[in-house]
């Protein structure tokens, strides 16, 4: 009998609309099977799909049969074992268009490229049906149609944080979709975000690797599982750019992208996000007991009412055209505010030889 493995997927919850956003399907094709071509097999087999879906995953490599890319018309035979790796179906709900402006950094009939700001949610979900990125890029592209006819609708293969603002790319067709999604599994997307963290560095740079995973007791929460218990593999390389003294700023690149990475990475290795109130970074972690000090972090906090965390640049090799792209933004005003504080701060007082 055939079987499915969803092991991309996990019982998130809906309230910050963290499901992954690819499943990965395993069948092992039962001996009496006749030959039948493999996007009819895999559509039967695979709910809320179409033969199209299917076909574009095939082209875009995303269907391997005994460990090899196969296209949608190869004969599928007894016993042979197919891995499948497809985006998500999207949930039940209808996406209204909304007239919400964007921060468009690049745009062709394949992709979009959004600079997110911070506050925004990415999609549709519970307590969040309005105003999100999905709606106000369903509202960009309607009427709009692409190289196959079809009209363009936004198709996510990546999220970033409501509270992270920064760079985003986003498919407008199925092929571009599938194809960006291999890629973001295969780790060769390239991502660079800076961050904000508590405390000083010893080292310039470093690795973090650990196992992230849903929270055993805090069930909005990720954790770090460093035995690899549980959760998914995940790892994140940091370099330093600028110290403070009682902060840092850093560059992370991600070989993966579990939910929260950065963040609760970070806090597993004693440096939480800048006023990141999931991760315990929304209070003074690091600095002095002197009440103007308190303000001085105070008033940050007020600048920045959220995690001190931006995707910087993005790097994709382009889903038709194979051409190598990198995209990059500035910092968003309220982050750079808060850097200039922390920079006017340690130019007054000697914070390095305070610490802690």
């Amino acid at each position: 009998m055939s079987t499915k493995n969803s092991d991309m997927a996990e019982n998130l919850t809906p309230e910050e609309e963290k499901d992954e956003l690819y499943e990965h399907f395993r069948f092992e094709v039962d001996k009496g099977t006749e030959l039948i071509r493999l996007d009819k097999y895999l559509q039967n087999l695979i709910a809320n799909t179409s033969r199209n879906k299917v076909q574009q995953a095939a082209k875009a490599g995303c269907i391997l049969v005994n460990g090899k890319p196969e296209k949608q018309n190869y004969r599928v035979h007894p016993l042979d074992v197919i891995s499948v790796l497809m985006p998500n179906p999207p949930r039940d709900t209808e996406v209204l268009p909304e007239n919400i402006p964007l921060d468009i950094t690049y745009e062709d009939d394949d992709i979009i490229v959004i600079n997110k700001a911070p506050g925004m949610v990415v999609h549709p979900a519970y307590a969040n049906y309005t105003g999100t990125l999905v709606n106000a890029l369903t509202y960009h592209l309607q009427g709009k149609k692409g190289r196959d006819g079809e009209e363009m609708k936004p198709m996510l293969v990546h999220r970033i944080d409501k509270n992270t603002s920064g760079i985003m790319i986003v498919a407008k067709n199925e092929y571009s979709q599938m194809t960006l999604a291999k890629d973001f599994f295969d780790h060769t997307i390239n991502r660079a975000y800076q961050a904000l963290v508590w405390g000083d560095f010893k080292e310039d740079e470093g690795t973090v690797t650990g196992n992230v995973g849903r929270h055993p007791k805090e069930r909005t929460c990720m954790t770090v599982f460093p035995d690899g218990e549980a959760g998914k593999h995940a790892v994140t390389h940091y370099k330093v750019l600028e110290r403070f003294g009682y902060v840092t700023l850093i560059e992370c690149r991600l070989e993966t992208g579990r939910t929260h990475q950065i963040r609760v990475h970070m806090q597993h290795i004693g440096h939480p996000l800048f006023n990141d109130a999931t991760y315990g970074g929304d209070r003074i972690l690091k600095g002095t007991t002197f009440n103007k000090y308190k303000q001085f972090i105070d008033n940050c906090f007020q600048l920045m009412p959220r995690q001190a965390l931006h995707a910087k640049s993005l790097g994709i090799t382009h889903p038709v055209t194979k051409k190598a792209m990198l995209f990059d933004s500035e910092l968003p005003a309220d982050f750079q505010a808060v850097l200039d504080k922390w920079r006017h701060y340690v130019q007054h007082v000697n914070v390095f030889e305070d610490e802690e």
